[in-house]
């Protein structure tokens, strides 16, 4: 036997049952999305190199992106993230758009990663962003969106929580310790891997990195200290936001987020499991400034979040949360008699389908039990039959999939019919 082709390692297959799942996250994302008025866009699945190499570092650059030459030479790439395409659509048009901004975009990526249970090599992403303004209830407003979402696929505050921290509050607290600027970084990166080591590890490589006993005890306080948020202005004035919008709820102060702390200047969000069984983030996102500065276009603030379909998806698998799979999107099932009648059903299925309706009609003759056992696979929840006598009176065969009743219908009153009955199964 030849060896079978696999797929490019970290590639995605998307059988049916994984296109619906895909279908279906990308379907509420968009109406979480138009629910507050942000526009649907998009960008080019292939980029220069050049957009990411001054925005997104060497190793985005060097290591996580599929990089190649095209047959002009010029040096491109997979896109990796979609931040600096909108940063450059956004400049070529800066002048001609209406602020605030609010554009949403569900596309492919590609990073060049170690593949593992929540993170693949190919995966589609969520991305929305406010901007042109520069205030907490912006903030809150995208924070209510990631809620809006979780809300809407039945995610609720003891399954999922939003955690919301703040970039100037925490550099107003690192000051107060006199923890230095340049080893922000590695304080970042040890508050993240406080939950991953033991606490007499974790300690020792504190002050490896260069804290004292003091700032290691102020750092601990900082870091169990819930009510933290209450200092800052900016999340006072988040959480009442929060509070009118109707999401508060989902959404908790916690110190520890750290990641992206740097990148991000002003409030950093990020959704997890609160279970812990999934260690990765949900969402996540935050406030950042000068978003142009790289594309030559003027300072720009906005806020945002992105939100990867593959953990989203385990998320809601895990929880039992996904629908029902239907195999095939038409409810309507229409049977051939024989090959006499075959043409007397196809133009059954036309007329239907031409009053709107869903249809799947089989492809040839064959034995009705097997058609009836076809249509049973495909979940349809009516089939109907023209035999010899149905065709002579103009009649249909309806049959009930769910119960097996079956009845018989003038033709001329079949489109009610099926349209009353599809209403009411």
């Amino acid at each position: 036997m030849a060896n079978k082709i696999q797929p490019v390692k970290g590639t995605r297959e998307f059988y049916p049952e994984q296109m619906a799942l895909r279908n279906y996250i990308y379907e509420k994302v968009r109406a979480a999305s138009r629910m507050f008025g942000y526009q649907e866009w998009d960008a080019p699945f292939i980029e220069s190199i050049d957009l990411y190499a001054a925005k997104s570092g060497e190793e985005l650059v060097k290591k996580q992106s599929f990089t190649f030459t095209d047959r002009s030479g010029d040096f491109v790439t997979l896109r990796p993230e979609l931040t600096p395409s909108l940063a450059r659509m956004i400049a070529a048009k800066q002048g001609e758009l209406t602020y605030p901004v609010r554009w949403w975009s569900f596309g492919p990526f590609w990073r060049y990663e170690q593949p593992q249970k929540g993170r693949t090599r190919e995966f589609f992403q969520w991305n929305i962003d406010m901007l042109g303004v520069a205030s907490p209830e912006a903030d809150a407003e995208l924070i209510a969106v990631g809620a809006t979402f979780l809300r809407s696929v039945g995610i609720t505050p003891d399954l999922a929580l939003i955690y919301v921290n703040n970039r100037r509050l925490m550099d107003s607290e690192f000051d107060a310790l006199e923890i230095s600027v340049e080893k922000r970084m590695d304080v970042s990166n040890l508050v993240d891997r406080r939950t991953k080591m033991e606490p007499a590890k974790w300690d020792a490589y504190a002050i490896e990195l260069g804290l004292n006993e003091s700032q290691l005890a102020g750092l601990k306080d900082i870091l169990g200290n819930f009510d933290l948020w209450k200092k800052s202005d900016e999340l006072v004035r988040l959480f009442a936001a929060l509070e009118a919008l109707g999401v508060k709820e989902y959404v908790k102060f916690d110190p520890n987020i750290m990641r992206g702390l740097l990148y991000y200047t002003g409030t950093v969000f990020e959704a997890f499991d609160t279970s812990g069984s999934l260690k990765r983030a949900i969402l996540g996102g935050g406030r950042y400034d000068n978003l142009l500065a790289d594309v030559g276009g003027q300072p720009l603030s906005g806020v945002g979040f992105a939100m990867g379909d593959v953990v989203a998806g385990i998320f809601l698998q895990e929880k039992g949360l996904l629908p029902e799979f239907i195999p095939s999107p038409a409810p309507v099932f229409v049977t051939i008699f024989d090959e006499n009648l075959m043409r007397e059903s196809f133009s059954l299925a036309a007329e239907l389908r031409g009053a709107g309706l869903n249809v799947l009609c089989y492809p040839e003759p064959a034995k009705l039990q097997k058609q009836f056992k076809f249509a049973d696979k495909m979940k349809a929840s009516i089939a109907l039959t023209i035999g010899p006598d149905e065709a002579a009176n103009a009649q249909v065969a309806v049959k009930n999939l769910v119960n097996g009743e079956q009845v018989t219908v003038k033709r001329d009153a079949l489109v009610e019919f099926i349209k009353e009955f599809l209403k009411n199964a």
